[in-house]
């Protein structure tokens, strides 16, 4: 049996050169494998050109395509942030005791002035009771020392010596005439003297007793007010200390876990503090920038007096709806990073952001005019060089090298490379290659690239 295929003449080649060092069995018994093989060969080559000459051709390729747009693009620049509380409050007791009662739930919000705890009272009202009792005495002692009793008397027996002593002027002064016409005894007139120095004597002493009483009553009256006065206040201390057995919260905010439990002693100098409430509206928010940047903002911003609005972008990827602005900046470089760091506030009337948060604040440096604005993932990147992929009026691919500019959310600014009407490959790149035609279709985004849809 003859068989005629492209490779029999090589086989034949093959089996001749063998020939002179095998039998011709041996040749025979490895000849018709090789034939049937060789068989087998060309019935497969056969039924693939076969194949292929009736098979149809496989359809272009689906992409996503972007109508390139000019329009004004704002710039934003983003910084890693770090929320934290700014006056963050230690709640401590102010007198000693021991804690009857917890009035809050850790984690809570609560107001200024809402009871926290509740301590043993009992000492504190006792002493309070004894302060209003002190203050009573010092008021009567007061009222006794202003009403001038001992005054009054020693008045009273100034005024009955003055009367004595005028009798006793009388006296002499009826007798004298008397005992010159013998009309009367010597020795009622020299009783009569005697008893007129005698009540002058007295009169004297009477004064100055007056005088003694009324410095007496004086000082009386002053020390009888102090004494009231401090007693007051050592009722006041009293009252406030047992205000305090009541620990109240300083400000608003988010309470934290309690330290010391029901029944555990707080002692107004203790190192530990009972919990601590943290301020969530404002929340606070800390993030650096470069020295170049800093300069750049006071030479663009401070210089003009404007304000310059900030969005905080959570780690979610979500915006806190509500603006933010700076409100001061540290007062040194970092000499090992280069930066300095801003402090802002955003409103968080929610509560809904906690301190210790990471994030990113955006912040909004120009506006860009006549940009064109495309999706970050339709932009090639090969070793350091930039391009995307668009097509022609034929629906061909065209590799176009760009250069790129400020990021602008998930999108690039194209400084160069592209024009409006340009149709920019945004999905289904790895698909496209340069020449080929594709089947493309809208790009439809989840939210809108035309650049003046940016502008806040």
């Amino acid at each position: 049996m003859v068989v005629r295929s492209p490779g029999s003449q090589n086989l034949g080649l093959v089996v001749a050169s063998v020939g002179g060092m095998w039998s011709r069995n041996q040749i025979q018994t490895i000849k018709l494998p090789l034939t049937l093989a060789l068989l087998l060969f060309v019935v497969g080559c056969q039924s693939r050109a076969s194949a292929s000459s009736t098979g149809s051709t496989p359809p272009p390729p689906s992409v996503s395509v972007l109508d390139v747009e000019l329009g004004d693009a704002p710039i934003y620049r983003d910084y890693a942030a770090q929320t934290f509380a700014r006056d963050m409050v230690e709640v401590r007791g102010r007198v000693d005791g021991y804690i009857d009662k917890r009035l809050f739930t850790p984690g809570s919000t609560v107001k200024a002035g809402q009871p926290l705890y509740v301590l043993d009272a009992r000492p504190y009202q006792a002493d309070v009771a004894k302060a209003k009792g002190d203050v009573a005495q010092a008021e009567a002692a007061a009222e006794f020392s202003r009403k001038q009793v001992a005054l009054t008397q020693a008045e009273a027996d100034l005024a009955q010596a003055e009367a004595n002593l005028l009798k006793a002027k009388l006296d002499v002064e009826r007798l004298e005439p008397l005992v010159k016409e013998d009309a009367a005894a010597r020795q009622d007139l020299d009783n009569a003297l005697a008893a007129l120095q005698a009540n002058q004597a007295n009169v004297k002493a009477k004064t100055a007793n007056v005088e003694q009483t009324r410095l007496s009553t004086r000082t009386q009256v002053d020390s009888s007010h102090a004494q009231l006065e401090s007693n007051r206040a050592l009722l006041r201390t009293a009252e406030l200390n047992l205000e305090y057995s009541t620990i109240a919260a300083p400000i608003t905010g988010l309470i934290g876990d309690s330290l010391v439990q029901v029944g555990g002693l707080v002692t107004k100098n203790s190192s530990q503090a009972l919990t601590t409430i943290v301020p969530l509206d404002p929340i606070w928010v800390r993030f650096n920038i470069s020295e170049a940047e800093y300069l750049e903002y006071q030479q663009r911003f401070l210089r003009d007096k404007t304000e310059l609005p900030l969005d905080l972008i959570l780690a979610d990827g979500t915006t806190l709806p509500y603006k933010g602005r700076i409100q001061n900046a540290a007062n040194q470089v970092d000499p090992k990073t280069g930066t300095l760091e801003l402090q802002a506030t955003f409103s968080n009337p929610q509560r809904s952001i906690l301190p210790g948060q990471f994030g990113r604040v955006r912040l909004k440096i120009a506006d860009k005019h006549n940009a064109i604005l495309v999706p970050q993932r339709s932009v090639q990147e090969t070793q350091g060089l930039q391009s995307v992929l668009t097509i022609d009026s034929d629906h061909k691919v065209v590799a176009r090298p760009v250069t790129t500019g400020e990021r602008v959310e998930d999108g690039w600014i194209i400084e160069n490379g592209l024009k409006a009407g340009d149709r920019v490959i945004v999905d289904g790149v790895q698909k496209a290659r340069p020449g080929i035609v594709v089947a493309p279709k809208p790009y439809v985004p989840a939210t809108s690239l035309k650049p003046e849809a940016k502008a806040r």
